[in-house]
């Protein structure tokens, strides 16, 4: 009997690029259009949270949290979880990969492959919005396609911004959010907010605005103006309309229409600008992007 490999964070983890990822992330969307669903279970305050996808031709992967608050004041994480990968051929368990492991790289990895579309190939000054992990993954992401790059990082609380500054070279602290904004050539944004953090009128011509923290109804990182003054695009129409205040918001009030959202994912030859564009990305997130991920960590750690 073959046995199903594991794969952990730290040795999956050495083992992937984020140009790679970005290329598999792309051809995956050469395949059939793929098939998802969500399932929760609760057990108040606790979760079951569970996103499969199959694509024609790839596979299936079943994605599995659980979300238990009260670890942390007990001393273990919060989230845990892992990713089965089936084979498309005849449904066989594949591999198991960490939980983290395929969230960090696909959520990262998702906003990439749109900055490498949509953004300037001579962008040299990065803004990132938000301190947390997310953050600190964009700054490895972007790291990779925009090597000659410098980065500010831009934090409410900016004891935290100061500490992922001290970890990472070339990385510095931005202290007012509008003047970071006006002169970046990209913005990158991972955080919690509900309200609109960055105004449309701080927008100027040739910029790109990745958007990844807000990812319910209710939550926004740019206001209407963002909207109207860009170009905007979304990593999966069935993803991002209808879910996610980002663009939920706007559409049911009439700031900005259907035809508006250029094109996704399943027609990248779209994701194109002219040089003053503003081009403005919604990172979504779903099962399939994590299936893509799943896919690529496994090809890589088969071939080592």
């Amino acid at each position: 009997m073959t046995s199903v490999p594991f794969i952990p964070f730290a040795e999956g983890e050495v083992l992937l690029d984020w140009i790679g990822l970005t290329d598999a992330l792309a051809a995956g969307h050469d395949l059939p259009k793929a098939e998802i669903g969500d399932t929760f279970l609760y057990r108040d305050p606790d979760t079951l949270l569970s996103r499969a996808a199959w694509i024609d031709g790839m596979g299936m992967a079943v994605k599995t949290a659980t979300v238990f608050p009260g670890n942390p004041s007990r001393g273990a994480p919060m989230i845990n979880g892992g990713v089965n990968l089936y084979a498309d051929g005849d449904g066989t368990l594949q591999a198991i990969i960490d939980f983290h492991l395929v969230t960090k790289w696909k959520t990262a990895g998702d906003s990439l492959l749109a900055a490498r579309r949509l953004a300037r190939s001579d962008s040299k000054n990065i803004l990132i919005v938000g301190a947390g992990t997310v953050g600190r993954s964009l700054h490895d992401a972007y790291s990779a396609a925009f090597p000659e790059a410098h980065f500010q990082v831009w934090n409410r609380t900016r004891a935290n911004a100061l500490a992922m500054a001290t970890e990472r070279p070339m990385l510095t602290v931005a202290d007012d959010l509008e003047q970071a904004v006006r002169s970046a050539d990209i913005i990158t944004s991972a955080t919690m907010s509900t309200e609109p953090l960055i105004q449309g009128d701080w927008l100027q011509p040739g910029q790109h605005i990745d958007l990844i923290g807000a990812y319910r109804p209710d939550m926004r990182e740019v206001d209407d103006t963002a909207l109207q003054k860009a170009r905007v695009f979304v990593d999966s129409f069935d993803t991002t309309i209808g879910h996610i205040g980002e663009v939920k918001i706007p559409l049911e009030a009439g700031t900005i229409t259907r035809d508006d959202l250029l094109a996704d994912y399943y027609d990248l030859d779209a994701f194109q600008r002219a040089p003053d564009d503003i081009t403005l990305f919604k990172n979504g997130g779903g099962a399939h992007l994590d299936l893509m991920t799943s896919r690529y960590i496994l090809d890589r750690w088969t071939a080592k």
